[in-house]
């Protein structure tokens, strides 16, 4: 490791962290060595990190002097937070302004912070359209990131802001894949009318972070949308029964329904996805899938997330 420059992965063990630390590792020719920060170094996802030549250590990202010591000589970081651990914005914000000041009191030559719009500026709290929420926020895991890149910006710190799309893989992990009506027939859920939404598979992220940093500092100051694909709801339906050898549907519904659903975070997630709905141009725009792929060479399509992954895809 001593003759390679330092990546400080957060959140290592999660879907873009774990991305970004494999896609290092597994390239043989990098100039780049991995620190993955996680808090349970003996889970199974850090043993198997560790395997691959990571070093493991362990940080409590609400304590800035334990983030300094993780990154201390380290030439860059990802900087990732995890909002549905606590679901509070404030929370969020507090652990991005500890990173954000250990990552100037370090020199970190370059992190890379895993942002997202903050949906105010687009629709302010005064605008109905969209309910607020708490009375401070429209879609509060997107606000308080993008709130928090100010952090960065006044400390000086040299950073890449990455804005990712809809991951795929909660069609497999959070409820969103198809599930059969009374009539027995397999439909996915959405209030997304037929506007088109950007998605990336959560793999791909990392990978993406990856071609930024190799990049290097041409990126510092840039805001970098990624996705793999953008399609309608229909569309996803669609390739979806062709992965898996039965007719997929497609539920268009209201965000008002959707919010109604009730689970934890049910109505950030409606906020989240009319404001992709009602503002598709924005959102797609500022996601790249050309430059995604030129980052990542290996970027998937739905098409080809679903042929590796259609099988895991839980069909209730």
């Amino acid at each position: 490791m001593a003759d390679k420059k330092i990546i400080v992965v957060f959140g290592a063990t999660g879907a873009q962290g774990g991305g970004l630390v494999r896609a290092i590792l597994n390239d043989k020719e990098s100039e780049f060595a991995v620190r993955a920060v996680t808090r349970e170094p003996n889970s199974d996802k850090a043993k198997a990190l560790a395997s691959m030549g990571a070093e493991i250590i362990t940080a409590d990202i609400d304590d800035v002097d334990s983030i300094k010591r993780a990154l201390q000589g380290a030439y860059g970081a990802y900087v990732v937070t995890f909002f549905w651990s606590h679901f509070s914005p404030e929370r969020e914000m507090a652990e991005v302004a500890n990173m954000a000041e250990a990552a100037k009191a370090t020199g970190l030559k370059h992190a890379i912070w895993s942002t997202l719009e903050d949906v105010r500026k687009t629709v302010p709290l005064t605008d109905s359209s969209i309910p607020t929420i708490g009375d401070k926020w429209k879609v509060p895991h997107f606000d308080g990131k993008g709130a928090s890149d100010r952090y960065f910006e006044d400390a000086g710190v040299p950073v890449t802001y990455l804005l990712a799309s809809y991951y795929w893989d909660n069609l497999i992990y959070f409820g969103m894949g198809p599930k059969r009506g009374p009539d027995g027939k397999l439909a996915i859920t959405f209030p997304m009318g037929k506007k088109k939404m950007a998605g990336i598979g959560a793999e791909d992220i990392g990978k993406c972070a990856y071609g930024i940093f190799k990049k290097g500092t041409s990126m510092v100051g840039k805001r970098v949308g990624i996705a793999g694909d953008q399609l309608t709801l229909s569309e996803m339906a669609t390739a979806m029964g062709k992965a898996l050898g039965e007719e997929v549907g497609y539920n268009e519904i209201t965000p008002d329904i959707y919010r109604s659903f009730g689970f934890p975070g049910a109505d950030d997630l409606a906020n989240m996805f009319q404001f992709y709905r009602d503002y598709d141009e924005l959102c797609n725009n500022t996601r790249d899938v050309k430059f995604s792929r030129e980052l990542n060479p290996e970027l998937q399509s739905f098409e080809m997330w679903l042929g590796d992954n259609a099988k895991r895809i839980p069909l209730q």
